[in-house]
């Protein structure tokens, strides 16, 4: 009888455990509360105890589950969407909550043969039961897509009037359709902006189709089918995602055909890119991630595997462009479109870093840091081969009339444009420029503000040194002077009021106008200093009248024939500034004239000259200021671009 009683005690205990607990665990709390009380409420004294399962209640088990078949394999055997009725679907869902109950409630007898089989049967039924979840879940996916237009993003459910998916191809065909259709085609033609707010939510499944995939995400999560269902829904919309990138015009690009295709395909493509990119990453990737959220709402796991299986396809062709174009060619020309990536990708490693943080995704994240750093390293190399451009850029030929050569205007028109990206050129520079050591020209001056600085001083650097070689090809040295004059005076108005002479800094634009200055002094003793000493009085005062007069005579002559030679030489020669041709006009005439008109006062004042001095005075002095004005606007200088 004690035994019996016993038994009876510990089959009470189970049978509270059982009713009180709405789930294995919370069961076995509330027995090891039972233990602490009484030891006879162990669990090994109660699994003892269950071993065999009471025949009654395997009974009870089979009926359960012959009621949950017959309510079950109507809706799975049915041709029609369960979901096209609520009753049906509300139905079918309790039907499923049930089964997953049972087989939950009767697991833990599962070493009885008799419940074992029970068991065996009942998943198969939950296995059957979750197919059919998984069609009628991907045919709400297809048909709530379908009723929505996916190309037009929604803001909190309500139509906005961009269109970022619209590609021009389709837009022409619409256009065309409407000028042959005539007035009622202009409704339907809807007006594509420019995406400018990125603040859009694409609600691409309308509210109650998202609360039904939730219901049934919930039971094949519960049911063990949750991979399953994250299979599906992201097979789904991964679809959605390809189609928006390819009516963004973005193409699938292997590592080869980006670096096959002409440079100005090239750009075609990387400016689609960047629009893509933006779309994706601020309104397309953000609204999947909350869709994931409604869809699988309380399985964070399933909402993180769903949302990486459908972005990852779409963000590695986004970065395997970007990454094709970071290892591409280096040639100069292409650094402003490489800027315009680096620059795309570091403003959107924000969004990365937020919407690709769990275990599933965050790969992609550290995917686009280190392609983002590969750009970076890019834009250095292209740097470096503009050096190794000057340095290599040939003197052939001497430029005409020692005028603007192409390399000053070349480099300094790519350093301005290149400024204008100075923010990210200062970050490329910071991370991987050269320390100071590695410009020995440079290791002298006032300690740099920046690595980019630093940079540029060295680029300058190197074409000042190019220039001075190229200037050594003219074997008039004036004409030397005049070419440094030239590209100085370019080379420190293309400085001035940018960001490159911010960057270069004050004191250097000072030292360049002053070697200007310099070159200008240059050039007017090597060209006019001869000429000047024709004017000069003679230093013996005691020589007699008639020698003197045959010395006025011969310096006359031959500053007449040399001030004619270097006025007709010079005014073949260009200087391309007009502020510049002005400065060396007035400061030839500052110390030419008034020599020149001493030396007339002076020859006129002899008499046996000053009877004949028309004969032998062959300019005035508004002749002198008149070819003065002609100098160095020569036709073989004058198209020199200012640009």
């Amino acid at each position: 009888m004690a035994e019996n009683g016993e038994e009876k005690l510990l089959a009470v205990a189970r049978h509270i455990a059982k009713t009180l607990g709405h789930n294995n665990n919370m069961a076995d709390d509330i027995l090891q509360i039972f233990s602490n009380f009484d030891g006879r409420f162990s669990k090994e004294n109660l699994s003892e105890k269950v071993a065999d399962a009471d025949p009654r209640a395997c009974a009870v088990l089979d009926h359960s589950l012959k009621s949950l078949d017959l309510r079950i394999s109507h809706y799975v055997s049915s041709d029609r969407p369960i979901w096209a009725d609520s009753a049906d679907a509300a139905a079918f869902l309790d039907a499923v909550d049930d089964l997953i109950a049972t087989v939950s409630e009767w697991n833990h007898l599962a070493s009885d043969k008799a419940v074992a089989a029970c068991l065996v049967r009942a998943e198969d039924m939950l296995q059957h039961a979750m197919f059919r979840l998984e069609d009628e879940f991907r045919s709400l996916m297809e048909r709530g897509g379908e009723s929505f237009d996916l190309t037009r993003p929604y803001r909190n459910g309500e139509s906005t009037e961009n269109l970022p998916f619209d590609s021009e191809e389709e837009d022409e065909e619409v256009d065309e359709e409407a000028r042959n259709g005539g007035g009622e085609a202009e409704e339907l033609i809807p007006v594509a902006l420019p995406v400018t707010d990125y603040d859009i939510v694409i609600d691409a499944l309308p509210s109650g189709t998202i609360n039904d995939l939730h219901e049934i995400a919930k039971r094949m999560v519960a049911g063990g089918f949750g991979k399953e269902c994250s299979h599906v829904y992201s097979s789904c919309r991964r679809e959605f995602l390809e189609e928006s990138l390819s009516r963004l015009g973005l193409q699938k690009l292997s590592v080869e055909d980006v670096h096959k295709m002409p440079w100005q395909e090239l750009e075609d493509e990387i400016e689609r890119w960047i629009k893509a990119s933006n779309v994706s990453l601020k309104i397309l990737f953000p609204s999947e991630r909350r869709l994931c959220d409604r869809v699988f709402f309380g399985f964070s796991s399933a909402a993180d595997f769903s949302f990486m299986e459908v972005c990852r396809g779409s963000t590695i062709q986004l970065l395997n462009f970007a990454d094709a174009v970071a290892i591409g060619s280096r040639s100069p020309e292409r650094l402003f479109k490489i800027l315009d990536v680096f620059e795309t990708l570091r403003d959107l490693i924000p969004e990365f870093e937020s919407l690709f943080c769990d275990q599933y995704s965050v790969s992609l994240r550290n995917e686009a840091i280190t392609i983002w750093k590969r750009l970076g390293e890019a834009i250095r190399g292209i740097f470096m081969e503009l050096e190794n451009l000057i340095r290599r850029d040939p003197a052939k030929s001497a430029v005409p009339g020692g005028g603007l050569h192409p390399i000053t205007r070349y480099v300094m028109n790519y350093l301005r444009a290149a400024c204008r990206s100075r923010q990210a050129l200062e970050q490329v520079f910071e991370d991987y420029g050269f320390p100071l050591r590695e410009y020995p020209k440079l290791d002298d001056r006032v300690p740099p503000s920046s690595s980019l600085s630093v940079q540029m001083d060295w680029i300058m650097e190197l074409l000042e040194s190019n220039l001075e070689a190229k200037s050594k090809i003219y074997k008039d040295p004036a004409l030397c002077y005049v070419f440094l004059m030239n590209n100085g005076r370019y080379i420190v108005q293309k400085t001035k009021d940018s960001e490159l002479g911010t960057l270069l800094g004050d004191d250097w634009i000072r030292k360049h106008t002053a070697k200007v200055r310099q070159y200008h002094v240059h050039y007017q003793r090597s060209s006019w200093n001869k000429v000047l000493g024709f004017l000069k009085p003679d230093s013996n005062g005691s020589v007699p009248p008639n020698v003197a007069a045959k010395s006025m005579r011969e310096k006359l002559k031959s500053f007449n024939m040399l001030f004619g030679e270097i006025c007709r030489v010079q005014s073949s020669w260009f200087v391309y500034d007009e502020l510049l041709r002005e400065d060396i006009r007035i400061s030839l005439e500052k110390i030419l004239l008034p020599a020149y008109g001493n030396f007339i006062g002076r020859f006129q004042s002899i008499p046996e000259l000053g009877k004949h001095a028309d004969k032998h005075i062959k300019y005035g002095t508004e002749d002198i200021e008149a070819r003065l004005n002609d100098l160095f606007r020569g036709s073989t200088g004058s198209s020199a671009s200012r640009k």
